[in-house]
């Protein structure tokens, strides 16, 4: 469809659209819509909550009591905006945002579109690629997909899982497991020695966190006290596979070394993850400043401490700015919140300033445990940028030696990769291998992958058919 024919769609004017509702967009919303402003969010799933307090409206208590008290905190969030009169759609798929506030999104078949004064993007994040040989097979699974298994369903898995990588997630997912009653085979993380000799230089603004931090001790706590076997500073992953009576190849084992040690875990799912980085598709297909966070090791878009882009009238709060946390992103929407009733008059400068002050202030005391976790829990360069005969490129089965062959002649970064090999061409749009081939392609060349940048995202950036768009 063209830029014309995109024109010709009906528009439904509003003051304010956000997209994604989970802390930050809910927060965003509810304190637009509280000043006076037709405001308008959209979302995936059929009920507030995002992926951190996914189903929080259904949740009862007992599986509020498993997922904890960070996870019930969300319901507050979710009734206060609830009662702010601000309008909310419900599976809705936005798949594009223009620089002039058009939001086109899909829902029950049919596509709807919004010209708004101002946008909010609250789209939170992505787990970061692991690519380790294996994690292609069956019965290999993200730890952010299993939570979203628990938190919607209560599902759970039915064999012990064995949970491997780095990150707050990690440890959350199996404190959440033990408290469910699920055995847990064992718990393989990546963190070693150097990178908790790095966090050290950050103890001290760490400590001044020290509810946030006693809690990260909590888990770890609960799971030795559980009896959960916890291997440290895993090296060398592998998970092994074995063809099944039907001829399919499942993964069964999970081979690592420690200090040198060889180790086989013998299981049939395995849960990983290395942290979360920021969902940047609709901020890339903006064309939106982005710059590369050398201590989160992603993109992250360029913002004003509002969080308005570059592109006139369209924010971001919350991890799709940066990965922050919950608390952090429910002050940010606040912030943008503020800042957009401000700017369509619907509160004074001094208003906003005396609000605002008060959550500056808050997002200063949960974000300084940032740095401390931001060193801890640093990805190793090897389960990033992986050795030649590992898939990167999931949906085009591109290995990471194809791209560096690319290199060699003469790929310069992800956009020319397409061309070379499909890759980052598939149904996920790049999303699960495009820092990846980034970083392959950085450490090729020997460059920064700033310099390299990233792939140029373009609309739909949600799977929308021609159908749908002509609609009637």
């Amino acid at each position: 469809m063209t830029a014309e024919h995109i024109a010709e769609l009906p528009y439904e004017p509003v003051d304010v659209v956000v997209v994604g509702a989970g802390p930050a967009g809910l927060t965003a919303a509810a304190r637009a819509a509280n000043a006076g402003l037709s405001v308008v969010l959209l979302d995936e799933q059929d009920a507030v909550g995002g992926q951190i307090y996914r189903a929080i409206g259904h949740a009862d208590a007992g599986r509020k009591h498993i997922l904890g008290p960070d996870y019930a905190a969300g319901a507050a969030i979710a009734d206060a905006f609830m009662r702010s009169g601000a309008r909310h759609v419900a599976n809705a798929s936005v798949w594009q945002v223009t620089r002039e506030r058009g939001v086109h999104y899909l829902k029950d078949g049919k596509v709807g579109s919004f010209q708004a004064q101002r946008v909010i993007l609250a789209t939170g994040a992505l787990e970061r690629p692991f690519p380790i040989p294996g994690w292609t097979l069956p019965g290999v699974f993200t730890a952010g997909a299993a939570q979203i298994l628990l938190k919607s369903a209560g599902e759970v898995p039915a064999e012990p899982p064995v949970l491997v990588g780095c990150g707050p997630l990690l440890y959350l997912l199996a404190w959440q497991y033990v408290r469910a009653g699920v055995p847990i085979r064992a718990l393989v993380e990546t963190t070693r020695h150097e990178d908790r000799w790095r966090a050290k230089r950050h103890v001290l603004s760490a400590l001044r966190a020290w509810p946030l931090l006693s809690k990260g001790l909590q888990l770890i706590r609960t799971l030795r006290e559980a009896g959960v076997p916890i291997h440290e500073a895993a090296d060398d992953l592998c998970i092994d596979a074995k063809t099944d009576e039907d001829g399919v190849e499942r993964a069964t084992a999970l081979s690592f070394t420690t200090h040198g040690r060889a180790h086989r875990i013998d299981a049939s799912v395995f849960l990983l993850h290395q942290g979360v980085v920021p969902n940047m598709q609709f901020t890339l297909s903006l064309r939106a400043q982005h710059h590369w966070d050398a201590a989160q090791l992603c993109f992250a878009p360029v913002t004003d401490r509002w969080g308005e882009l570059d592109v006139p009238g369209i924010f971001i709060a919350g991890d799709g700015g940066g990965i922050i946390g919950a608390q952090a992103a429910a002050r940010e929407g606040a912030l943008a919140g503020l800042a957009v009733a401000e700017q369509l008059g619907a509160i004074d400068l001094s208003t906003r300033d005396r609000e605002a002050s008060l959550h500056r202030r808050r997002l200063a005391d949960v974000m300084r445990i940032r740095p401390f976790l931001d060193s801890l829990y640093r990805p190793r360069d090897t389960n990033r940028i992986p050795a030649d005969d590992t898939i990167v490129c999931r949906c085009e089965e591109v290995t990471a030696g194809d791209v560096r062959s690319f290199v060699s002649l003469g790929c310069l970064g992800p956009n020319q990769a397409k061309s070379f090999g499909r890759c980052g061409m598939g149904p996920c749009q790049g999303r699960m291998c495009g820092l990846t081939v980034t970083e392959i392609i950085a450490r090729a060349r020997n460059i920064a992958p700033e310099t390299v940048g990233y792939y140029r995202i373009r609309p739909p950036i949600k799977p929308v058919t021609l159908g749908e768009m002509a609609g009637d």
